[in-house]
């Protein structure tokens, strides 16, 4: 009997293998025949699955943004309870952190992505939809929230990406440690929904 392949599954395994030498070298010594010694796959099977180094790229960033969607879910889930405006933020903003070997490897392939997008337009128009859906995602559950008189939302929204933003450069780089960044963002959070 023929052997069934889950096609999904493969080319996840691929992005995977995309994201981890993002995460250490960067996209543009990233070639299809680099990709597929990483994957363990031959090139054959990458190009199968991709025609182009753009597609497996863009499918790469897209599945990354995934699986920190499921995180995130899980994470809310494990509480038990509906969360609220502050729990969802709060998540969010900590999964965007590099706080453990995940997330600094999925930190610095965003920013690999982010050059790459300086100079490919499809990829800009790929990555530019990551902060405004964030923001927007932000803007909406503050607008749910029972904030101080006063508290815009959207310009809150905007202040909470600067904030995630700046601490995961302060971690990467050196400067303040994972601790440090979400005591940060639990400080911030707490003024704003009232500790």
């Amino acid at each position: 009997m023929p052997r069934r392949v889950d096609h999904d599954a493969r080319r996840r395994e691929i992005a995977d293998a995309v994201l981890r030498l993002a995460a250490t070298e960067g996209l543009e010594s990233v070639s299809l025949r680099h990709v597929a010694a990483e994957a363990g796959i031959s090139m054959g099977r990458v190009q199968h699955y991709f025609r182009t180094k753009d597609e497996m790229l863009v499918f790469a960033f897209e599945h990354q943004s995934s699986r920190h969607e499921e995180r995130i879910v899980a994470k809310l889930t494990a509480a038990g309870r509906p969360p609220t405006a502050r729990d969802v933020v709060r998540t969010v903003m900590v999964e965007i952190l590099p706080t453990d070997e995940w997330s600094r490897a999925s930190w610095l392939a965003g920013i690999a992505f982010f050059i790459r997008a300086m100079s490919d337009e499809r990829m800009a128009a790929v990555v530019a939809a990551g902060g405004p859906g964030l923001i927007e995602l932000f803007a909406e559950r503050l607008g749910e929230a029972d904030l101080p008189p006063g508290v815009d939302p959207r310009h809150e929204a905007v202040t909470l990406w600067a904030l995630v933003d700046a601490q995961a450069t302060a971690i990467v780089l050196g400067g303040r440690t994972p601790a440090e960044a979400v005591a940060t963002v639990d400080y911030h959070l707490d003024r704003l929904f009232g500790g």
